[in-house]
């Protein structure tokens, strides 16, 4: 088993800009949909939480760039647990573009996440729920206690 939790990606005309390379806010979506796929396959107790009352709530989201990708470049997001508190999660994104067997990272991003509960008028921080923390320990840079 790897250390990451990765989705695989082909990269399209429009998700790049007019000179041709990808635009920005596209490693930002790519950080969600690997989010959401990891909780649909890993962690779906969880979905059936935020139907009921969890909310995720996202704080922060960074993303490096290293170098530029185009249309039809293979993408390898590889998503990792970087922090775990009571109620945040930090993730840790490689982007790494995969050509023919070499793989060349081509950027690097960050996304914390917070775990609250309750009305919208009054949600509230709540613990990580135990389904992701359970989740997540596989791909955890640090000890992760469940």
């Amino acid at each position: 088993m790897s250390d990451y939790y990765e989705i695989r990606h082909v990269v399209g005309f429009e998700e790049t800009n007019l000179v041709g390379n990808v635009y920005y806010v596209n490693y930002l979506r790519w950080q969600g949909r690997c989010r959401e796929m990891f909780l649909k396959e890993k962690a779906p107790a969880v979905l059936a939480e935020v139907r009921e009352d969890l909310k995720l709530f996202t704080l922060k989201v960074d993303c490096e760039f290293f170098a530029e990708i185009t249309a039809f470049d293979e993408l390898s997001v590889r998503m990792r647990l970087e922090e775990l508190t009571q109620t945040q999660v930090q993730f840790a994104f490689d982007y790494v573009r995969v050509t023919d067997g070499d793989a060349t990272l081509v950027a690097r991003g960050r996304q914390r996440v917070a775990c609250m509960r309750g009305p919208n008028t009054a949600t509230e921080p709540t613990r990580v729920p135990e389904a992701l923390r359970v989740a997540l320990a596989p791909y955890s840079e640090v000890a992760v206690g469940v």
